[in-house]
């Protein structure tokens, strides 16, 4: 082991530099923005009315609309990067945008880790209950009561340091939903957030029924000294001169951003839930078509190479490699998938390795099936009598001309049906390809579902979508298993 430490040592060092010089790319007196020519934002795209997509698919909301002035107050073209949430700082960290556009509650303990800047919207948090019950009004009532909030959004913590039992959610919408359903007592948000959401739907099953006593300031938030504070300032108190937050702000949120009273909600033309699904049957075919399948289809295809150089490794009569491929057998299945994605598209940037989102979860998800294939494709091969080897020698054979020739055609009758399992479970794995930017096909109802707050609908036609595909899966097993039977010995 003492020979490995060097070359470690240096890897490690090597990895300092590179996050020194990241972190202090900002601070040389130049304008990292302008000399960029681009600012990359984070932002949710889920999240009405601050950053959704609206019935054309295109990417809105107030936080938006903030983000695309700015750039133009700087001469910049602003480039947009959807991010679920909880996984935004870590992708804020991790160099994927420069700064995050999601309402960023400006609080002291985001500002010892974050560069933050001005609030461009200011609120007060609120509490919300169902329309009919009283018994909720103050913090001091939160007590034993369950709250609805994003698990890594401040309101979460007000809301467990009140007493409440918190559920964790994706965002506002899946909040409020929850509370609509009689499954939460309560939701403490910011009032924005609460007075778009009753302009734009009118519910009057949901009210405000008080307040936390503390105001909330939002802005951008960027890496530590990122050195773009001043530009994001400057830009910030132009547009607050000239009338243009307020005019955005009255535009999405029918209140303005200091968290007033909300306007009366404009009459509205809404779509029946069937004329909802109509209208998302295409977007919906479209991210399965050019994302869920390809990334099923290619990570299934490299995974089953991985497995079969993992099992033969692990059939090998060499020590070394017999453990290496039982280490990573353990590792990949005895790690979440979800975790592995996160290391490499969040995690291996820190370290210099930058992949995009795309190759990243054809990676993850490669290993992944490589990792259990791997025993499926071994046992297989195991289950072949000794004699078919015995046979293949005799007839003057070497290994790789038995493998070739009798018992990998043998063995893949026997592994089709577990290795079709494997594929299914890929397919509706790609669901998790969200949290690292690809928007595929639950993304995709995500997005609908943010704008239109009907849940049913579409994540049951996308639940449609993932079963029309798993049949044709499985109608393609049985073909394969038919054409196999040829090489099954009698």
């Amino acid at each position: 082991m003492r020979y490995l430490r060097k070359p470690v040592v240096a890897l490690i060092l090597l990895a300092a530099l590179l996050l020194a010089a990241c972190g202090s790319s900002g601070t040389n007196g130049e304008n990292p923005i302008k000399s960029a020519g681009v600012l990359r934002v984070g932002t949710e795209g889920v999240y009405a009315p601050f950053s959704y997509h609206d019935a054309a698919n295109e990417l809105v909301g107030y936080d938006v609309d903030v983000a695309k002035a700015v750039g133009e107050k700087l001469g910049v073209r602003v480039e947009f990067v959807e991010t679920p949430w909880d996984a935004m700082f870590a992708a804020l960290e991790a160099n994927r945008f420069d700064v995050v556009a999601n309402e960023v509650t400006i609080n002291d303990e985001r500002k010892a880790k974050y560069d933050l800047s001005e609030p461009y919207s200011v609120g007060e948090g609120v509490i919300v209950t169902r329309a009919d019950d009283n018994s909720i009004t103050t913090l001091a009532d939160l007590k034993g009561k369950v709250a609805a909030e994003n698990a890594t959004s401040n309101w979460s913590e007000v809301a467990r340091k009140a007493g409440a039992r918190v559920e964790s959610v994706e965002g506002f919408t899946q909040a409020i939903k929850l509370l609509n359903q009689g499954r939460v007592d309560v939701v403490v948000n910011d009032s924005i957030a609460v007075y778009a959401y009753l302009a734009e739907t009118g519910d009057k099953t949901v009210k405000i029924a008080g307040n936390v006593g503390e105001k909330s300031e939002q802005g951008f938030a960027a890496r530590k000294d990122s050195g773009l504070l001043p530009d994001l300032n400057k830009a910030l108190d132009e547009l607050r001169a000239d009338g243009t937050l307020a005019e955005i702000s009255q535009k999405y949120l029918k209140a303005d951003a200091s968290g007033g009273p909300a306007a009366p909600a404009e009459k509205k033309v809404t779509e029946s839930q069937w004329q909802l699904v109509l209208s998302s049957l295409g977007p919906l075919a479209k991210a399965a078509i050019t994302k869920t399948i390809p990334l099923t289809v290619i990570s299934f295809v490299i995974g089953i190479a991985i497995a079969l150089a993992v099992a033969l490794a692990r059939l090998s009569p060499n020590v070394i490699l017999t453990n290496v491929a039982r280490f990573y057998i353990s590792v990949i299945r005895g790690t979440p998938l979800l975790v592995q994605l996160f290391i490499v598209f969040y995690a291996l940037p820190q370290l210099g390795v930058k992949i995009d989102p795309w190759p990243a979860a054809i990676i993850a998800f490669s290993l992944n099936v490589g990792g259990y294939a791997a025993e499926i494709i071994r046992s297989a091969i195991q289950s072949i009598p000794k004699g078919q080897w015995e046979a293949a020698e005799t007839i003057g054979l070497n290994y790789v001309g038995s493998l070739r020739r009798i018992i990998l055609p043998q063995a893949a009758r026997v592994a089709v049906p577990p290795l079709s399992n494997t594929l299914i479970s890929l397919l509706k794995d790609t669901s998790l390809a969200s949290t690292i930017l690809v928007t595929e096909l639950l993304r995709q109802s995500q997005e609908i579902a943010a704008r239109t707050f009907d849940f049913l609908a579409l994540y049951t036609t996308a639940a449609v979508y993932y079963w029309v595909i798993c049949l044709v899966l499985s109608f393609g097993q049985s073909r394969v298993e038919s054409r196999l039977e040829r090489y099954v010995a009698r």
